[in-house]
């Protein structure tokens, strides 16, 4: 019995030193590691809009670049991007923790517009504390905020539709305009299929959203810690079938700012590789 309480202690210590190593190592990991360990994600799409033997459609979705003073995926996702040969690129908002980013961010949607058509959003950040800043203007970029656009991709015209965070009410006349039956992605900033008419104004094929960052910090086998979101963990990432249409969670590229850590944990920045194809 001596023996064995002379032996308690040393483990205890080994115990402990064990466990704030490998929080250290997490903690290290979540802030230099993740942070710049983009995740390219591919998933398909199918819309029976698309005649069968029909050309795809290659789009990437970014979203929550939240870029700071200093970049830090800024630089490379444009290569990143172009390796992906998109027809189109989408960006669902949130895009500066400052207004000291904002050349950062514009030369990163400069060189995207670049490389394909590109539509944007502005998310809750864009609207809540920038609203008057002049984020996507001289970059080449299309702004949706309550209209469609559309672009011709091989033999097909696609409407590319959404609206800003806090302009909720002009998702019907964003798709007034859209010719019945045809292919068409709308951009939202939150993961809220409700954002959608209800009348069938016209069915959107894709819903691509952001917000969540994945949980930005998330579990293994739980995944998001907390979303920021009115849904909870219903939507936090990925793709769903929510509303009669499929959506698109987007994690995000950058961190939430403020005061808040730059860290990310079990939710790697990503970029999504979505192919619609017929179906």
């Amino acid at each position: 019995m001596a023996a064995s309480q002379r032996r308690s202690p040393f483990w205890w210590r080994r115990s402990v030193f064990c466990l704030t190593a490998l929080g250290a190592s997490c903690i290290a990991y979540g802030y230099w590691v993740e942070p710049y360990w983009p995740a390219i994600i591919h998933i398909r799409v199918h819309s029976p809009k698309m005649a069968a033997g029909a050309r795809s459609l290659k789009i990437v979705h970014i979203s929550d670049v939240h870029s700071d003073p200093g970049p830090r995926l800024e630089e490379r996702l444009p290569g990143l991007i172009a390796g992906e040969k998109p027809d189109v690129i989408v960006y669902s908002g949130d895009s500066i923790n400052s207004p000291a980013a904002l050349p950062v961010f514009k030369r990163l949607m400069t060189r995207l517009a670049d490389l394909a058509p590109t539509f944007v959003v502005r998310g809750n950040w864009d609207t809540w504390y920038w609203r008057g800043v002049d984020l996507f203007g001289g970059t080449g970029v299309r702004e949706l905020d309550g209209q469609a656009e559309s672009l011709i991709v091989g033999d097909r015209r696609v409407w590319f539709a959404g609206v800003a965070v806090g302009h909720e009410h002009l998702a019907k006349a964003a798709l007034k305009d859209v010719p019945a039956g045809s292919l068409t992605i709308f951009l939202y900033h939150y993961p809220y299929p409700d954002v959608l008419p209800e009348d069938g104004t016209n069915s959107v094929d894709l819903l691509c959203a952001g917000h969540t960052h994945g949980g930005q910090v998330a579990l293994p086998f739980y995944g998001a810690i907390i979303t920021l979101s009115k849904y909870g963990k219903k939507y936090e990432s990925g793709l769903y079938r929510a509303e009669g249409t499929w959506m698109y969670v987007n994690r995000g590229i950058g961190m939430e700012g403020g005061d808040a850590p730059r860290v990310r944990f079990w939710a790697r920045p990503e970029i999504t590789v979505i192919e619609m194809v017929p179906g």
